[in-house]
């Protein structure tokens, strides 16, 4: 047996090359046939329909593994041409590739975003060998074997399993992406587990995001941060400006809101005593859907007592350009999203430019914005620039949206590597402490990278007479037709008149550092589930 062991792996020709390098090749002629998708899972269905009347369960409850794919490529990688190991291993994974030659057959598995070869011989193999033609591309299998490399001539061999029994363990009943894989961006968004299969190095982006979650859970539970959740749903849609969506309670018969962000359950809890908290969770905003926006998203906030936003700047930096040198290597990040750009360098190295929004903007529009942006002149003023510069505001048209829009175009256009856009106007932060040295202008910083907003923090409101009267004046705002325009939420003035502590707080968003992490334009490339149209049946 030995003997013809060695004879066997020596069998392995380069009948394979090209097939077994792409894991999308179609089977070799005879062991699939083509079909319309349609009648390819009306035949299938009717497959199984066939083994159930003969009492045959196609969905096996267990078959017992002693090894994932990727540990036994670890494991026996050491295996040189043409020799094996006397391990018996049972492994699994779904078949994305078969090639059959008289009585050898080669079953490429993949598992874990790893491909390993299985090498059938007829005369070693201990089931029925012809049996082996029911199993399709699709199809998850498990086989029993030993390991060994194979010794064709002109190469090194590959490293494979020597099954004597392979048994399917659940079938694809639908007809795989052929040679060309799959590309098509709204199937691979819709079907995220087809991609996934298809585009294994896909997996790689849903690992980093993990890691990156998980890097900042540590970075913050190692400052002694405590992580809470939050309420997802409420009376009073607040925390940010924005849209929300709305559902409703059968039981309490009210109308709820789905969360736009935890900031103020949060600043409750620092009232509360907890001085450093934070939360990584889902936000739900009745946006556009866009390259750089999903409805539904994830953040980490965090509040900070005794802190300001200057503590806030410096912790970022750390924290970012840790990730950053983390996953990437090196401060310098090499971005070329999808391959489609020359590829640029992103320097993450830190401290991080800081910018002056007010000050900016009047150096380079050449005014003098006042420092009372609510009056009807400095209205008149925005609307002028805007008008000049061509600079579209939706209605209704506040100072709040004018100066978000020119800072949009005059000041984000520069914000490539990581810059902090500071001290916001306060009729733009209702939820910012003044500054220190401008009581016109907010502690408030944004933080930009490759031009879009990553972190939004700021040194916190926490005069309860003051918040009231901004959140007043948010509510007229929203009366004028401002959908974003915050409401005053009873539950939390009440809570800021018992004492928030001077207080920072900030909120970082995970989906768009992803983004940068794993080169992609588009957001939906790192939602496993982005939110799409349903599809028109035709």
């Amino acid at each position: 047996m030995l003997r013809y062991l060695k004879n066997t792996i020596g069998l392995y020709r380069v009948f394979s090359s090209e097939s077994t390098k792409n894991p999308v090749l179609s089977q070799a002629k005879g062991v699939d046939k083509d079909f319309d998708p349609v009648a390819y899972y009306k035949n299938r269905v009717k497959f199984l329909n066939d083994m159930k009347e003969q009492n045959i369960n196609p969905y096996p409850h267990k078959f017992q593994i002693n090894t994932s794919v990727p540990e036994f490529i670890n494991k026996y990688s050491y295996l040189t041409k043409g020799e094996k190991s006397n391990d018996e291993v049972s492994i699994a994974g779904r078949v994305v590739n078969i090639r059959k030659y008289g009585k050898l057959m080669f079953i490429d598995i993949l598992a874990e975003g790893v491909n390993l070869q299985i090498m059938v011989d007829k005369k070693i193999y201990k089931e029925e060998f012809e049996d082996l033609n029911k199993i399709h591309r699709g199809d998850i299998i498990g086989a029993i074997g030993i390991p060994a490399r194979s010794s064709p001539k002109g190469s090194d061999g590959e490293l494979s399993i020597l099954p004597w029994k392979v048994q399917i363990l659940s079938h694809c009943l639908h007809m795989m992406p052929g040679h060309t894989g799959l590309k098509d961006m709204e199937t691979r968004f819709r079907q995220r587990y087809l991609d996934l299969i298809m585009n294994p190095d896909n997996q790689n982006i849903f690992k980093i995001r993990a890691k990156v979650i998980q890097q900042v859970r540590e970075f913050l539970i190692n400052k002694n941060f405590l992580e809470v959740e939050t309420p997802m749903m409420n009376m009073i849609p607040g925390g940010a400006a924005a849209k929300p969506f709305e559902t409703f309670h059968e039981d309490l018969d009210m109308k709820l809101f789905m969360r736009i962000a935890p900031e103020l359950y949060l600043k409750m809890l620092v009232v509360g005593g907890i001085e450093k908290v934070f939360e990584i969770g889902k936000q739900f905003r009745n946006e556009s859907i866009d390259m750089t926006h999903n409805p539904e998203f994830t953040t980490c906030e965090f509040y900070w007592a005794y802190a300001d936003y200057y503590d806030l700047m410096k912790i970022t930096e750390e924290l970012i350009s840790s990730i950053v040198l983390s996953i990437n290597g090196s401060y310098l990040l090499k971005y070329n999203p999808d391959q489609s750009l020359t590829p640029v360098t992103i320097d993450f190295t830190p401290p991080f430019k800081r910018v002056s929004l007010i000050s900016t903007l009047n150096q380079l529009l050449n005014v003098q914005l006042p420092d009372d942006l609510s009056s009807l002149s400095s209205i008149s003023l925005l609307e002028k620039l805007c008008h000049e510069h061509s600079v579209e505001v939706p209605l209704p048209r506040t100072p709040s949206r004018m100066l978000d829009k020119l800072c949009g175009k005059f000041i984000e256009p520069s914000c490539f590597n990581p810059t902090f856009i500071i001290d916001h106007p306060q009729i733009m932060s209702p939820l910012a402490k003044f500054h220190r040295n401008n009581k016109s202008l907010t502690e408030r910083f944004e933080l930009f990278v490759n031009y879009h907003e990553i972190c939004n923090s700021y040194t916190e409101l926490n005069d309860p007479i003051i918040q009231r009267e901004l959140f007043e004046a948010q509510a007229i705002q929203k009366a004028q037709g401002d959908n974003e325009a915050q409401l005053i939420d009873e539950n939390f003035c009440t809570s800021l008149e018992y004492g928030l502590p001077p207080t920072a707080g900030w909120g970082l968003g995970i989906d768009r550092l992803v983004m940068l992490l794993t080169n992609k334009s588009n957001i939906k490339e790192v939602l496993l589930f982005p939110a799409m149209k349903p599809q028109i049946n035709r």
